[in-house]
């Protein structure tokens, strides 16, 4: 009678399981699946169950850098940063092998169809709604959709996708910096030459207006081509002083 106490005991006792906080177990009778428990405690079950521990917590995934090329076809590095969590325990468990290796996979090809997809920067392509450097959360929300799309197999939720490193590829970081400062100079120059313009055009209209001196088309030129030297020098101007005349 006592063996078949103690036997009795040690069956029961296999059904005894503690289910800890954030995490699940995900039950099976004999390759069935019949649900799965997400109550924290001290449980019991059917000790014929066979129960699989999952966590329900939300994992941080700092990708590794990726060398991609962008729309335009210039190489880059791009990783993202990703925090998701498992939201359906029977798929993170019956539809995918492994679903953590799954989800880095996936993310790393989710990263790569972004950057193909967008240029790096509006000087790439003029027409681009959006890009790498200046779409900013739009680019994290295209990132966090595509994720969710490409996860929604495996019972895996992204509750956040960002870039976390975004760069030229070396062998063209120095070109591409060089060809941003050259950039940056002409709209520099434009911008300083139409106020130049503009300050010209004053001038010899409130000297007009008011009649203060009378320049025929040679000397308004000289005049023109005096001050456009000044406004638009890099250095500051050095006055000569003309003591003769204009057409000696």
């Amino acid at each position: 009678m006592a063996a078949i106490l103690a036997v009795l005991f040690i069956f029961v006792s296999k059904g005894i399981m503690i289910v800890n906080p954030n995490h699940a177990r995900v039950l099976t009778f004999f390759g069935s699946y019949v649900g799965s428990v997400k109550q924290n405690g001290l449980l019991w079950i059917n000790p014929l169950f066979r129960s699989q521990r999952i966590s329900l917590r939300a994992n941080n995934l700092n990708g590794q850098t990726l060398k991609v090329n962008d729309k335009m076809g210039n190489p880059i590095e791009i990783a993202a940063v990703i925090v998701w969590q498992v939201s359906d325990t029977y798929k993170a468990m019956f539809e995918v092998e492994g679903y953590q290796q799954y989800v880095q996979i996936q993310s790393e090809a989710a990263v790569r169809h972004l950057a193909t997809t967008c240029p790096y920067e509006q000087m790439e392509d003029e027409t681009a709604e959006i890009t790498l450097r200046d779409g900013g959360e739009r680019v994290n929300e295209l990132l966090e959709k595509e994720l969710n799309e490409r996860l929604f197999a495996a019972g895996i939720t992204v509750r956040e996708a960002r870039i976390s490193h975004l760069a030229y590829a070396p062998e063209i970081a120095g070109a591409m910096l060089q060809r941003q400062q050259a950039t940056a100079i002409v709209a520099a120059r434009s911008k300083i030459v139409e106020g130049a313009v503009g300050m010209v055009e004053m001038a010899l209209e409130q000297l007009s207006r008011k009649q203060l001196v009378t320049l025929d088309e040679e000397r308004k030129a000289a005049m023109v081509s005096n001050l456009m030297v000044v406004l638009c020098g890099e250095k500051s101007a050095t006055p000569v002083l003309n003591t003769g005349s204009l057409y000696a």
